[in-house]
């Protein structure tokens, strides 16, 4: 019993979802062009920055910098760990000074370049 009053419910139910769902094709979209312009700020952004080196973990794959205030990203001064790659850190070594850029994308920054 309960069964046939659950299908004649959505049996009756259905059709106006359908026509809603038409609808939408016509629907403008104007109003939505804030949303475009917030997913293309969630893309990844490259900054610049100048620090010392504190730390450097070959198997973790990272470099621990001390560095100064990051405008473009809106950082104060800080030492954290940036994602870093084998090649990136020839002739480095712990107590350089070092010019950087890198990508932020979400939380996690990725070194670009670095040089002393």
């Amino acid at each position: 019993m309960k069964l046939t009053m659950i299908a004649v419910a959505s049996s009756l139910v259905m059709p106006s979802f359908s026509a809603l769902a038409e609808d939408m094709t016509g629907m403008k979209m104007d109003a939505m062009e804030g949303m475009k312009m917030q997913q293309e700020t969630k893309q990844a952004q490259v900054a610049t920055a100048d620090g010392t080196i504190k730390a450097i973990d070959s198997t973790k794959h990272t470099v621990t910098i001390s560095h100064g205030a990051v405008p473009a990203v809106q950082w104060p001064p800080m030492t954290m760990a940036f994602a870093v790659t084998e090649d990136q850190l020839i002739g480095l070594t712990t107590g350089d000074r070092v010019s950087f850029s890198f990508r932020l994308e979400g939380s996690k920054a990725s070194i670009v370049s670095m040089k002393k």
